[in-house]
């Protein structure tokens, strides 16, 4: 069996941690390879290669550190297929779905290609007499990202490529679930040039990430996870005087108002409920039926979910494939016990699904509630799994108090042709993307991606403009070039006043 490395110091380290954990293939439920843990001392020696690669980093010239990551992302370019066949050999989601995850994170990359315009300051000439003032932003040092299963390209990406192009050095701590991915970009930015210690790589649970968030010479943590973890990284960060930004939990919404085009809603709710086995983020886990098109709409969404193909992801023919893990699985097939003895209305029943020739593969079928209300857990908690709930609703205002009352507030959705409606409900609802007619918001790489409430800590989003705020830090300069040939200009003797203009 395949034993995979850290990457330290711009090559492949075995550590000397010892622990290891094991990898699934999750369509076969097989053990592919291990990973190794990390322990405090491994944690020490990347952030030791980091800090170590900061200064020279520091000191290239930002047109130079854009050029890497133009190389870079021409290499990840032409060797795309093998990233995302990575992802899907290791999270299970099906080949063409992790395609579109490698080209999300790599508009990213794009936009810190900008990085040259992006740190540009300001200039003010002759605030005072022969007094000038400029600002500036400047990298913090070692930062760190702590990223999760679901997106092992593509939220990594949110986080390096911006922390990098800006002068910092990273160390990475991906999930030890689907931890090759992120060995694949390591190579590739030594291959496009990238200097020894600027990004590292160390695997690991939770031993690697206390180590990581209290350790010195760390500046910066960028975390995305569930909520309990993500407060707790803040938490424990910010207390060791790091800056932290740090995304956690959702429950995204999808509001349909009775006008909404039927088939639109329907095909929108079933790609954005089930794509990736519902295991993103973003995914549409909730639909607000508003009205009498309820009934209709329920119906559409089982017929497109009972034809969904499910199977392996390096099928071309599968449209979704397993879950993560076993233990993942058997913990999204709970809630769906929960929902029906919660008395829900279960209209597509996944729990049964066998995937011929991969009967232990870590499958689940997808499935849809009817009936739900804001009390039973199907409902309250972030499952991140194929679970669809639908909750019926009489009015908008209804629909739009059920958003604002809960504690989550990443993602929403509206399906309305009422163009007075949909801007009434981006103006007035609470979360930090907002879809009208667009069932998964996500930002391109030029805005910021992020939620309000609980499914954020700290306040700075992830990538775009904020990425390159929360990466840097400002500097105000102010100077004084007085003309010794003007006689009104020479110095005058001291002045205890408070400077004036």
């Amino acid at each position: 069996m395949h034993e995979l490395q850290h990457w330290v110091g711009g090559k492949e380290w075995p550590g000397a941690g010892g622990r290891t954990s094991e990898v699934f293939d999750p369509a076969t439920g097989s053990v592919a390879r291990a990973v190794p843990l990390a322990d405090t001392a491994d944690v020490g020696v990347a952030v030791d290669s980091a800090r170590e690669a900061f200064p020279e980093w520091r000191d290239t010239p930002v047109g130079r550190r854009a050029r890497v990551l133009f190389a870079f992302r021409e290499i990840a370019e032409r060797n795309k297929g093998d990233l995302a066949r990575a992802v899907s050999a290791e999270h299970g989601k099906v080949v063409s779905d992790a395609l579109g995850e490698v080209a999300r994170g790599l508009e990213v990359v794009e936009f810190a290609c900008g990085i040259p315009h992006l740190l540009k300051g300001g200039y003010s000439e002759q605030v005072s007499t022969d007094t000038d003032v400029h600002s500036i932003r400047q990298p913090l040092g070692v930062c760190v990202g702590i990223t999760p299963f679901n997106f092992p390209v593509m939220v990594p990406m949110w986080m390096w490529p911006v922390a990098i192009a800006c002068g910092n050095t990273f160390v990475l701590k991906p999930s030890e679930r689907d931890p090759s991915a992120s060995m694949l970009v390591a190579q590739w930015l030594a291959d496009a040039g990238l200097p020894d210690g600027v990004f590292n790589v160390v695997h690991g649970d939770k031993t690697a990430v206390e180590a990581l968030l209290t350790h010195p010479d760390v500046r910066a943590v960028s975390f995305v996870g569930s909520t309990p973890i993500a407060r707790s990284v803040y938490e424990t960060a910010a207390a060791n005087g790091k800056r932290v930004q740090a995304l956690g939990g959702a429950k995204n919404h999808m509001v349909v108002l009775p006008d909404a085009e039927l088939d639109v809603a329907a095909d929108a709710a079933v790609s954005a409920g089930y794509g990736s086995a519902g295991e993103r983020c973003m995914a549409i886990s909730v639909v607000v039926a508003v009205g009498n098109i309820a009934g209709p709409l329920v119906d559409a969404i089982r017929t497109r979910t009972e034809a969904l193909v499910i199977g392996p992801g390096t099928d071309p023919a599968s449209e979704m494939g397993p879950l993560v893990t076993a233990v993942h699985r058997d913990r999204v097939a709970g809630y769906v016990d929960a929902g029906v003895s919660a008395g829900a209305s279960l209209v597509v029943d996944g729990r049964s699904l066998e995937v011929a020739g991969h009967e232990d593969g870590f499958f689940l079928g997808p499935c849809l509630f009817d009936g739900v209300t804001p009390d039973m857990s199907i409902y309250r908690d972030e499952i991140f799994g194929p679970v669809l709930v639908v909750v019926r609703v009489d009015t908008y205002d209804e629909a739009t108090r059920l958003l604002s009352e809960n504690p989550y507030a990443n993602g929403v959705a509206i399906f309305t042709r009422d163009g007075g409606a949909a801007r009434r409900f981006e103006r007035e609802v609470d979360a930090g993307m907002v879809g009208v007619n667009v069932a998964i918001p996500v930002p391109m790489a030029y805005y910021s991606f992020g939620g309000w409430k609980q499914s954020l800590f700290g306040d700075t989003h992830v990538h775009g403009p904020e990425g390159v705020h929360f990466y840097t830090r400002g500097k105000v300069v102010t100077s004084r070039w007085a003309d010794p040939s003007i006689a009104s200009r020479k110095p005058g003797g001291p002045d205890l006043g408070f400077p004036t203009t």
